[in-house]
């Protein structure tokens, strides 16, 4: 089927009307007549395609890009948290007069847990009037649902998105076709191809340019990377797949920074997180308390930097011998607008290694065997369990009575297994058992769902829903805050060993703080929800103050490649220390030092640990952060 949807495809010419973000992308329109999958033309067929994404005004819907890897696409997610959100609307130019059928590509999310309509159910709507069908609730993948026919005269016309629940519906696109059989393909790959066969992708990305040094990954260890290496002289590109920087630290997730700073050997070495982290602390907090603005205007403000808010990689390109990159292409999360960078060095600071995954960098995901590198944590033979990922949540005083609507798709909870609780942070984690990359739409679907199931039970039906009576769900995260995925490997392995025994390293750089705290499974909650976890539980294993090996910090069969963050080269069991965002900045700012040697020199990141190591040790011990301003000296800049 594939073959043969792409090869009509290619064969026709197509009436496509896209609309764009106009402050990236004109409206696009490519004209023609509609051929079947025989070859054969559809008199009088025409056909517009509308990405979701690109809607101009989102209204209440929220741009989702966490899953592109999986389905292909940025969506757009009614996330109003039980409460229908407004409505998505936009303005696309029907290209001749006809009866369209109008299709949308969603997905009914609860399907993993529940054999049945499921809740997040939208309308669409032509010139302020709905069509009759309701889509999102049904079917069990994604796919093109649906929504009705309307006779419509060529010009300008409204489409939008009605949603009905807040249950965090989700769309796509939107299909218009004179000719009721005809629909895009539904899978990723065919999906991909028809997109850019027909003009809704462009057909090559944009030059844009050479740089020094170039970021994927603008989380607190992407952001130190990329302003480091501006600092010490390089020309610098920061890429970041969200409108808002900062990961994990972000108000979209909410994370606090954990772990210390400014310890020996290189005192100096994450300083600079006084320039832009928060001066609150605690997970799950008011947005406010974590100062995106901050980081946005620390970043801009960095002379030599280049900042791609909303740009996620896509793909690379590699030299012949296929072990250095020689650029990335970037798209943007609402236009589609591709950009391609190129650069000496890169970084990899996406937490999930995904450059690397592109480029073919060597990578573990799992935990290690304990006879593998004889490390007393790790479980005796080697598995694929990760620690997983948290939809944190907090509820709010209203002041007066409020309902929440029932809400049962799977999972059920009684008054022997609900979480009598008005908040849920780090705790509240899913997806141990799953895999952390192609499962990740799954795990954070989850999250939203035991929370509302949950909070459902609570309102409606607990013997003492009378506690609850006065409130509301306040936030609900659907940027799913990710702990472990990909790591990807270096000329050193990190080990437990390393950091009990105190081993010495010449390359010894940013220094671990944090005991090895090493998520998994709440048993309680196993008990309650086997194999269907959504609490962790952990172990406290503290540590010695440990400065690793920046051997860690570069890919060791891809030579032009850096990372920092939590996908550095470390067992699993180290990584239950080294991930901490604090840590993450002190690599960030070495890798940024680094490159700028590997600038200086003409050198790889290699390179610096084998000829240049003194002037790493040498910048290392100035450190980043400016000296020219007054920094905050709180405390609660360094705890943990």
């Amino acid at each position: 089927m594939r073959t043969k949807t792409i090869s009509a495809l290619r064969s026709l010419l197509i009436v496509l009307a896209l609309t764009m973000n106009t402050s990236l992308f004109a409206q696009k329109t490519v004209s023609g007549t509609v051929k079947d999958e025989n070859g054969e033309p559809v008199i009088g067929a025409s056909v517009m395609l509308v990405e979701a994404e690109s809607f101009a005004e989102k209204g209440g819907w929220c741009v989702d890009q966490q899953f592109m890897d999986i389905m292909g696409s940025p969506y757009l997610i009614a996330h109003g948290m039980g409460k229908p959100v407004e409505d998505a609307s936009t303005t696309v130019e029907i290209p001749r007069d006809g009866v369209y059928h109008i299709w949308v590509r969603t997905y009914n999310w609860t399907t993993p847990w529940y054999d049945g309509n499921g809740p997040g159910k939208f309308r669409v709507k032509i010139n302020g009037k709905p069509l009759k069908g309701e889509v999102g609730a049904s079917g069990n993948s994604w796919s093109w649902q649906y929504a009705g026919n309307r006779k419509l005269p060529a010009g300008p016309c409204e489409l939008a998105l009605a949603d009905l629940t807040g249950f965090d519906g989700r769309c796509d696109a939107v299909w218009f076709s004179t000719d009721v059989k005809y629909i895009p393909p539904s899978g990723k790959e065919d999906l991909e191809a028809f997109r850019r066969e027909a003009g809704a992708l462009p057909k090559e990305p944009v030059d844009g340019g050479e740089y020094d040094f170039v970021v994927i990954g603008g989380g607190v260890a992407g952001i130190c990377a990329a302003v480091s290496a501006a600092r010490f002289g390089c020309k610098v590109a920061l890429v970041n797949d969200r409108p808002i920087p900062g990961g994990n630290n972000s108000s979209e997730i909410r994370v606090h920074l954990g772990a210390q700073i400014e310890r020996e050997p290189y005192p100096a070495l994450g300083r600079m997180l006084r320039e832009f982290g928060h001066s609150n602390i605690g997970n799950a907090k008011p947005a406010s308390n974590y100062e995106d603005e901050k980081k946005e205007a620390f970043i801009r403000g960095q002379e030599g930097l280049d900042y791609f808010p909303s740009f996620r990689a896509v793909s690379v390109n590699m030299n012949e011998a296929g072990d250095k990159i020689s650029s990335v292409v970037i798209r943007n999360i609402e236009s589609g607008k591709e950009i391609m960078l190129k650069a000496p060095v890169f970084a990899d600071c996406t937490g999930d290694a995904n450059l690397g995954y592109m480029a073919g960098a060597d990578w573990r995901m799992g935990r290690e065997g304990r006879d593998e590198f004889g490390e007393s944590l790790a479980p005796e033979k080697a598995d694929k369990q990760t620690m997983g990922s948290s939809v944190q949540w907090y509820s709010v005083e209203d002041g007066r009575k409020s309902i929440f609507p029932e809400f049962e798709y799977g999972v059920k909870f009684t008054e022997e297994n609900c979480e009598k609780v008005k908040m849920g942070e780090w705790t509240w984690e899913t997806g141990m058992n799953l895999d952390q990359i192609w499962d990740f739409e799954r795990i954070r679907d989850y999250g939203l769902l035991v929370v509302y199931s949950n909070w459902s039970f609570l309102k409606n039906h607990y013997s003492k829903k009378a506690e609850y009576a006065n409130r509301s769900l306040g936030w609900v995260a659907y940027v799913a805050g990710k702990r472990e995925s990909r790591r990807l490997m270096g000329d050193y392995i990190l080990k437990q060993d390393d950091v009990d025994k105190q081993v010495f390293h010449e390359d010894a750089s940013f220094t671990m703080t944090w005991h090895f705290d090493l998520h998994f499974p709440d048993p309680a909650n196993t008990a309650k929800f086997p194999g269907n976890e959504f609490k962790a539980a952990t172990k406290s294993n503290p540590i010695s103050p440990y400065a690793a090996p920046y051997r860690c910090l570069y890919s060791r069969n891809i030579n032009n490649l850096f990372m920092a963050g939590r996908d550095i080269s470390v067992t699993h069991v180290t990584l239950g220390s080294a991930r901490l965002m604090r840590t993450g900045a002190m690599m960030g700012e070495i890798v940024g030092m680094a490159a700028s040697i590997c600038k200086d020199k003409g050198t790889t990141p290699r390179g610096v640990y084998q000829k240049y190591l003194p002037e790493l040790k040498e910048l290392m011990l100035k450190g980043a952060a400016r000296s020219d301003i007054e920094l905050p000296d709180n405390q609660r800049f360094n705890e943990g």
